[in-house]
């Protein structure tokens, strides 16, 4: 953890900042739709415009990032946030509730990557699962702290609109931090990967030349992608169709997420230490064996066992995906492949929910929670394959072929 100590002001307070405010916000877009007069199923649009706003921006955020600079777009897409936040608390129709909840979404994208872009460039490779899967580890207790942060604000209020004050004021911290973070540290950074002799590279060039990356291990990012999104719903769906309580539901959910945040910095140091395999692999083999086994649970011990084994699975794997991004982005534009990566990512978190939907809109909720549990074994089979043709990271033995220690 020393070796990250340099790191905390520059980018994982500034993360954990705008993580809380995202997580304070989200479950508060179906009540202020709601409130506003949407149905069930138009809140629920509303509330899936935020993975909408990640897909439309992941490749805009690859290119912005490589013309301003990491520092310059995390300030900016925390600026454009509070916007869109203060859209969102003073909605007076579902119109501007939508346009600010998908911009939201849009931002969180841009910021995402430039944190990304950044550890990618100068963290050393044999450190860099454990910055990464930090990174994604305090973005995950963001999440898992502002709905409990929003709740106390909104507590025994009708008006939603606290949640989204304190997501304003979480980004504007995290922009102060970003700004006053001092030269040597992180949000510094210029643009990089290109010169007055080397001209910035373009979304479509970079995909032409990786082609073979995007089309072989992209496959495993979006089966992986899917599993993690299908995660967040299939939980409450089981256990709504089992007629327990909402509160049941939070208690399950939250006992995942518990689980979920608390293992990102061992998985991290086992992927330095051993390779990505070792943690790729159980990750996507624990979870496709618990998605498998859900509908199987009937009683509230076991539906907690998988949702614990699932919020396993799910931790391990923090970081996994940004790191194998890592591993195989070039250096000449870096941050347009990690837009693409990012779009193969959130494109199959978008889609994995759909797959359980699918099942149930057919009759069978466990048909759909199975399918995606065999998702989850097709994606060990894909990264197995996959993983070390492209990264000599992949484990020890592919290291000592590439000549590293």
């Amino acid at each position: 953890m020393t070796a990250l100590r340099p790191l905390i002001r520059g980018v994982y307070l500034p993360a954990l900042l705008f993580s809380v405010g995202i997580g304070a916000m989200t479950p508060m877009v179906v009540v202020s739709a709601t409130a506003l007069g949407a149905s069930g199923a138009t809140a629920a649009l509303l509330a899936a415009l935020i993975p909408v706003g990640h897909i439309l921006a992941d490749l805009p955020a690859g290119a912005l990032t490589s013309r301003f600079g990491e520092r310059a777009t995390m300030i900016a897409s925390s600026a454009v946030a509070m916007a869109a936040l203060t859209a969102c608390a003073l909605a007076p129709n579902l119109v501007v509730l939508g346009a600010g909840v998908l911009i939201v979404g849009a931002t969180a994208a841009v910021y995402g990557l430039a944190r990304q872009a950044y550890l990618t460039e100068v963290i050393p490779p044999m450190q860099r699962a454990r910055a990464l899967s930090s990174l994604g580890g305090v973005g995950r207790i963001g999440i898992f702290v502002g709905p409990f942060l929003g709740a106390a604000l909104v507590l025994g209020r009708p008006d939603p609109a606290p949640s989204y004050w304190l997501a304003v004021a979480t980004s504007l911290a995290s922009a102060l931090v970003v700004w006053r973070a001092a030269p040597h540290e992180p949000s510094r950074a210029p643009a990089r990967g290109h010169t007055a002799d080397r001209p910035r590279a373009s979304i479509r060039s970079v995909f032409r030349d990786h082609r073979a990356v995007f089309l072989t291990l992209g496959t495993a990012v979006v089966l992986v992608g899917s599993m993690r999104g299908a995660r967040q719903t299939v939980l409450p769906l089981w256990t709504e169709s089992l007629g327990y309580a909402p509160a049941v539901t939070s208690v399950v959910f939250g006992i995942a997420g518990a689980v979920d945040m608390l293992l990102f910095y061992p998985a991290g140091k086992i992927m330095d230490r051993m390779g990505r395999l070792w943690i790729a692999v159980p990750s996507m083999l624990v979870t496709g064996l618990s998605m498998l086994f859900l509908p199987f649970a009937e009683t509230l011990l076991t539906v907690s066992i998988v949702a614990v084994l699932l919020g396993l699975g799910n931790g391990i794997g923090s970081g996994v995906l940004m790191t194998l991004a890592a591993d195989t982005s070039p250096e000449h534009g870096r941050p347009q492949f990690l837009g693409v990566w990012r779009l193969y990512s959130d494109a199959g978190m978008a889609a994995g929910p759909l797959v359980v939907s699918a099942g149930a809109a057919l009759g069978s909720l466990a048909a759909g929670i199975g399918a995606t549990g065999g998702l989850g074994l097709l994606a060990v089979l894909a990264l197995w394959r996959w993983v070390p043709r492209w990264s000599v990271h992949a484990n020890r033995s592919t290291r000592r072929r590439a000549g590293i220690g």
